[in-house]
């Protein structure tokens, strides 16, 4: 699993036959953008998307890493999709809905390799992101997230109406707690998996503004450190408040130079305000600097 050297807090949801959209979203603040050639485009205008995909990806690329998601592979349309990304080397990878299924995810690896070596670009250089939008994919997330080494984070589909609540037969609530266990189910197993970035899904209800940073406060406790949004009003409140804040920052910092004059002194633990810290607490400290550097140089770069 490779890390990310790239932030998502937030990803923006563009449809991709949409010139407009995708126009904008190179103006606009989000760590990186998501083209749509699935559910937000009709089929008559499926390849018309394609095609202004790879015309905007090298804009949208200079703001953000630049994903995809293409139909499903089971559609007519996984064919033209794999070729039009592959063959726009602007793209970092693609978002794939609807995987339920190791075996198809090896199967998508290989249609990949095959893809790649066609169109001269680096093997394994296409990411992916999984969205997790059924029962069966959230009771099966940890063995998608390993199975293949291009898999870059699990995104967990939990939009309200859409397939996993579903699938669940959950009611909905914009307090979180309706589907609350496949949420903590789709993050334990991108954690196991090794992915630095989990992805939380859409905040559908775009009036519910209170509601959405309630949402996503929720989220980055859990242990989210990103989301997909649909609208550029819920990118600050992403960027925000999945970036380590001030307090963590200076409070990470003291408690690391605590523990390194312990460690200094052959000591393997020792108190910081009034409490016990130990390695794993040190390691803990490091990943918010580290998250923080990567902010900083992200704004820094803009």
């Amino acid at each position: 699993m490779a890390m990310s050297h790239y932030l998502m807090r937030s990803l923006l949801f563009l449809p991709g036959n949409q010139e407009k959209f995708c126009l904008k979203a190179a103006t606009l603040p989000a760590d990186g953008t998501v083209i749509d050639l699935e559910d937000s485009v009709p089929d008559s205008e499926k390849p018309a998307a394609r095609t202004m995909m790879s015309e905007h990806a090298p804009l949208l690329a200079k703001t953000g890493a630049v994903w995809v998601r293409v139909n499903a592979h089971q559609s007519t349309h996984f064919a033209a999709d794999i070729a039009a990304v592959t063959a726009t080397s602007a793209i970092g990878g693609l978002m794939l809905p609807k995987v339920e299924s190791v075996d198809d995810l090896r199967e998508i690896d290989a249609v990949l390799a095959r893809s790649e070596a066609e169109h001269g670009r680096a093997a394994g250089s296409l990411r992916l992101l999984l969205i997790i939008e059924s029962a069966k994919a959230a009771w099966l997330a940890y063995d998608l997230a390993t199975a293949s080494p291009r898999v870059e984070s699990l995104c967990f589909g939990g939009a309200r109406d859409g397939d996993l609540m579903a699938d669940l037969g959950a009611d909905w609530s914009n307090d979180g707690a309706a589907m609350l266990h496949a949420r903590q189910r789709v993050l334990l197993a991108a954690r196991a998996a090794g992915c630095k970035t989990p992805l939380d899904g859409v905040f559908a209800d775009l009036r519910d503004v209170e509601g959405y940073e309630r949402d996503t406060r929720l989220s980055r406790s859990l242990g989210y450190r990103g989301r997909t949004v649909v609208h550029p009003s819920q990118i600050e409140p992403a960027n925000r408040i999945y970036a380590p804040t001030p307090d963590e920052i200076v409070t990470s910092r003291k408690l690391l130079e605590s523990f390194e004059i312990a460690a200094a002194s052959g000591r393997a633990s020792t108190v910081f305000e009034g409490r016990m810290i130990d390695v794993a607490m040190a390691n803990a400290a490091r990943a918010v600097l580290s998250a923080a550097e990567i902010t900083t140089r992200d704004r820094n770069s803009s």
